[in-house]
């Protein structure tokens, strides 16, 4: 089976000053502020969460761009038409086809390795609505990959979205996401009842 090519071009590690502006610009409007340091690693898997609303995108990418930070995410296939097609590629998305799920996990997991620089951000969720578990995608591409996990986070009631610490993919999944539900447990996304349990079926079997 082929790799596809990703569905934006290598991003340059310096963002344009016109994505900066536009970041600072988006947060300034809305009353937030971008925290955190970004990381000095080339490549790592970042995530969303919690993805409670259609404004999680865009807030992601203006605290992203204030930070310095050019990212590709993925994102359903469906939103991939016309004439949103050359918008999604150009902002940096990546077309996910949900039910073939383990396929694209392998294929996201060796585009990241050809690329020199990338940083991938994936909603864990998979959806804005509440579902029962997150689903453990984002896990099995970091460790495919070779990449940390960067966790990253929008708390909506105190207007705050940024970077926070790198994540080693150990193997041992419920210690794993032990650190991240401790990070995450006071973030609160725009519609809390949408929040998904922070869990993934396979905890408690040692790997994922």
């Amino acid at each position: 089976m082929s790799t596809p090519e990703p569905a934006a071009p290598p991003l340059s590690p310096v963002v344009p000053a016109v994505f900066r502006w536009a970041g600072r610009l988006w947060l300034w409007f809305f009353g937030w502020q971008a925290v955190g340091t970004v990381p000095s690693v080339p490549k790592a898997v970042l995530i969303a969460a919690p993805h409670t609303s259609n404004w999680d995108l865009p807030f992601s990418l203006a605290v992203a761009w204030a930070l310095g930070m050019r990212i590709n995410f993925v994102v359903k296939a469906s939103v991939f038409r016309f004439p949103f097609r050359g918008f999604f590629r150009w902002l940096g998305g990546i077309p996910v086809v949900r039910d073939q799920r383990a396929s694209q996990v392998e294929r996201i997991a060796q585009a990241m390795g050809r690329e020199e620089r990338i940083f991938l951000l994936i909603a864990p969720s998979g959806t804005r609505s509440q579902v029962g578990h997150w689903k453990s995608g984002f896990m099995h591409i970091a460790r495919a990959a070779g990449v940390p996990i960067l966790l990253c986070f929008l708390d909506f009631p105190s207007k705050r979205g940024g970077v926070g610490p790198l994540v080693t993919v150990t193997g041992n999944v419920r210690a794993d996401m032990d650190v991240l539900r401790a990070f995450y447990a006071p973030v609160q996304g725009k519609r809390p009842e949408n929040r998904t349990e922070i869990r993934l079926l396979e905890e408690g079997q040692g790997e994922s």
